[in-house]
């Protein structure tokens, strides 16, 4: 969606403000012992605290009120009984809506105590994030996004999982443009005042390709490898993007 009214960003920041309350209570609570599905009760239960819902499930039948996965699960992962482990990677992927707008961000949280590799590749989606932050502009290409990101990414010695990108959001969950995470020229178009979008390296230790479990919803790294993931809901302006979930 574009932003069109003071209505439409306060909608939006409201609930961008809910998303973000949600993944840092989340993220609190992870430890080693702690189950994926009590950490998506504890998500759940902050959205119903202030009124919102899980997206997935309304929009896609996901079976849970947030994405949970760990280690080479990148994205996607029903919660359930598996307990998080020492030295896990653990993402958290929340999108929910309030009052017909919606916003959707993604952490990585490594459990002590992690390997070298663990914790740099979860910096470096971050990372990856925030170089993308300084072309997410007005009048900037899409492009430009993905090349930032894959630059970092590739700086660090990791890859980008092609497969997934960042999109439009706003009124559901997947909108136009599609937002590549690497130099896509076929990405020409221009970024727009007030386009509303989600900037989300996925990105893995080893090749970047994937696979679909058998559940029909997680997907893992096809050779085994770690993956992380980093996101935020952003609205694009002539300066600095607006950071909704923040």
């Amino acid at each position: 969606m574009s932003v069109k009214s003071n209505k439409d960003l306060t909608g939006l920041k409201a609930i961008g403000r809910i998303v973000a309350m949600a993944l840092r209570e989340m993220a609190r609570h992870v430890h080693a012992g702690i189950t994926t599905g009590e950490l998506d009760t504890i998500g759940a239960r902050v959205l119903e605290q202030h009124g919102a819902r899980s997206a997935p499930p309304m929009v896609y039948g996901f079976p849970g009120a947030v994405c949970i996965s760990i280690n080479d699960e990148a994205l996607h992962g029903i919660p359930g009984g598996r307990a998080v482990e020492p030295g896990d990677l653990v993402k958290l992927d929340l999108t929910a809506e309030k009052d017909g707008y919606m916003a959707d961000a993604a952490v990585t949280i490594a459990v002590s105590p992690v390997s070298d590799v663990a914790r740099g590749l979860a910096q470096c989606a971050e990372r990856a994030f925030h170089k993308a932050m300084q072309v997410a502009r007005a009048h900037h290409r899409i492009h430009e996004i993905g090349r930032a990101v894959e630059s970092e990414v590739k700086r660090s010695g990791f890859s980008v999982m092609r497969d997934f990108c960042g999109h439009g959001v706003g009124r559901t969950i997947h909108e136009d443009p599609q937002v590549p995470n690497y130099e896509d020229t076929r990405s020409r178009q221009r970024l727009t005042e007030g386009l509303v979008i989600t900037v989300e390296p996925v990105i893995a230790a080893g090749a970047g390709a994937c696979v679909r479990d058998r559940d029909k919803w997680t997907i893992r790294t096809a050779d085994g490898s770690l993956a992380a993931h980093f996101e935020h809901t952003i609205v694009v302006t002539r300066e600095a993007p607006i950071l909704l979930t923040a």
